[in-house]
């Protein structure tokens, strides 16, 4: 029953000093007109794995079911939920169409965990433009990489 959930509002972004290098993560939960900023990051990383996190703690950090409106630049991201790409993965053992693994198998996995009590929508913003929410995320996943550089 999704109605009767509370509905919050996750924004997310990753950001990656060099590709791998040190990166960082940061998210911006808005529920009931509060605001809870998360923010964290590693020595040696990649942007996609940055985003991911971003998104994975952002839900983590949610104490009940919650109808969640996860906003993201990531592509890769986005797709994966709304294009049904994970569940070609998870059909076909965690391997893509060309029959190659899937890139960081272990954050898609926490994921769909983190994701599992929620009813999500998953929702394509464009990065570096006027979207507010995804540029304040996007800064502090920034800040966040320069603890690990």
């Amino acid at each position: 029953m999704p109605e009767k959930l509370p509905t919050v509002i996750l924004y997310t972004d990753g950001a990656c000093s060099g590709n791998p290098g040190p990166g960082g993560w940061g998210a911006l939960l808005i529920w009931n007109k509060k605001e809870k900023v998360l923010s964290g990051g590693s020595a040696n990383t990649t942007n996609n794995r940055m985003e991911m996190q971003a998104v994975i703690e952002g839900l983590k950090a949610l104490n009940r079911p919650c109808r969640v409106k996860i906003h993201s630049d990531s592509a890769l991201i986005i797709n994966a939920f709304t294009k049904g790409w994970i569940v070609n993965w998870l059909k076909k053992g965690w391997k893509k169409s060309n029959k190659k693994p899937v890139e960081n198998k272990d954050l898609w996995e926490q994921m769909l965990e983190a994701a599992k009590p929620h009813s999500v929508e998953w929702i394509k913003v464009k990065g570096h433009a006027d979207d507010e929410r995804n540029n304040r995320v996007d800064k502090i996943a920034v800040e966040a990489t320069k603890k690990y550089q």
